[in-house]
């Protein structure tokens, strides 16, 4: 009760400052094997940011168990990435990101029932999907968002594969509130 009614009043006192109009795509079905065979970096990369991504979603309509079930399967496509098709650049980036992203994934499975702290490991695996789709691709257009808000005003940005705001770190409170700052091809 005490979450709804900070929700609310969270909404109420800071809703003049994000007024987007947003919806949301549905994602794709995403599987976790991941095979390089006839593949180049952006396509092998595609399942781990589909499970990125229903993290994200999840995370937008406020169902923790939905971001814990799809970051259980990120933890797994982290874990089966085959790199041999990379190159040095894109080999040195996955590995600087690998265990830190695991961990965040993990962290998100296994706080199903707290919004909260998944959302704090959200920011930090966002980071780092970033940097992975940056080098890498992602084999469809994405939108890099920032909520200014969230974290008492520090802000948070987060990959989306739609230009219409959908804030994970607000979630329904806010839930267009946000801005692209970039668009990734």
């Amino acid at each position: 009760m005490k979450t709804i009614l900070l929700s609310l009043t969270l909404a109420a006192t800071l809703f003049v400052a994000c007024n987007n109009v947003g919806s949301e795509k549905k994602l794709a079905d995403s599987t976790t094997s991941v095979s390089n065979e006839g593949s180049t970096p952006a396509k092998t990369v595609s399942n781990i940011l589909g499970d990125y991504l229903e993290i994200k979603n999840a995370l937008t309509k406020d169902n923790d168990a939905d971001a814990a079930s799809a970051a259980t399967k990120l933890a797994g496509s982290l874990q089966g990435f085959d790199k041999t098709a990379l190159n040095a650049d894109q080999t040195k980036v996955y590995n600087d990101i690998e265990a830190d992203a695991i961990e965040h994934a993990e962290h998100i499975a296994s706080n199903k029932g707290n919004l909260v702290h998944q959302r704090e490991h959200f920011e930090t695996l966002s980071a780092e999907m970033y940097e992975l789709v940056k080098v890498m691709g992602a084999g469809q257009k994405l939108y890099y968002t920032n909520c200014p808000m969230y974290n008492k005003n520090k802000g948070a940005n987060w990959l989306s594969e739609s230009k219409e705001v959908s804030n994970p770190y607000l979630g329904q409170a806010m839930l267009t509130c946000g801005t692209v700052k970039e668009e990734l091809n």
